[in-house]
């Protein structure tokens, strides 16, 4: 959602390529065999319905459908009421807000390409390269990733946060991490 207002003002400056990574998978205890996109029914995992409905917007035309939807699911879940993700209803009412064709969105839910598609995503974000675990991890165009807790930085400061960090880690590799030994937060951040 902060990067929303970043995109905004940097504009054409910025290309953000969202990605799918499942974090039900890489935190998985169930063995390396086994994965959450090869169980029965993708309703039963926790998020992985969400990534799907993520393609099916994209596959609405441009970018625009998918920033529409994805910007709408994230308020959802993180500045609503915790929407599920792993539920057709309110991933449809978000859809239906979102301006996309419900009909082709319901349809494209269910179509295994989608489903691949996600599931390539993750797979090259836990390559060896790029080493991702967790979200969100921000991959440079010099190869560079960089993983970045926080909370939604406020909306004034939405911009300043961008820069601090991408001037940080975009092109210095040789910094690896920073964190703040007050856990589960910094001493004040919930103030």
């Amino acid at each position: 959602m902060w990067l929303d207002q970043v995109k905004a003002e940097y504009g054409d400056d910025l290309d953000i390529n969202w990605r799918h990574f499942s974090l039900e998978q890489i935190n998985s205890r169930s063995g390396p065999d086994w994965k959450v996109w090869e169980q029965k029914d993708l309703r039963e995992a926790r998020a992985l319905l969400a990534s799907v409905a993520g393609e099916a917007a994209k596959r609405q035309g441009d970018a625009e459908a998918f920033d529409r939807f994805h910007l709408a699911l994230l308020t959802a879940r993180h500045a609503g009421g915790r929407v599920p993700l792993n539920q057709d209803e309110p991933l449809i009412e978000i859809a239906e807000q979102a301006g996309l064709d419900v009909e082709r969105f319901k349809k494209d839910l269910d179509d295994p390409e989608i489903l691949a598609a996600v599931v390539a995503d993750h797979e090259a974000a836990t390559t060896q390269e790029n080493g991702i675990f967790g979200t969100p991890t921000f991959l440079f165009e010099n190869g560079h990733t960089a993983y970045m807790k926080t909370f939604i930085p406020p909306k004034e400061e939405a911009v300043e946060v961008f820069d601090s960090f991408v001037s940080l880690f975009g092109s210095r590799t040789y910094v690896g991490e920073i964190k703040s030994p007050q856990p589960p937060w910094p001493k004040g951040a919930l103030d």
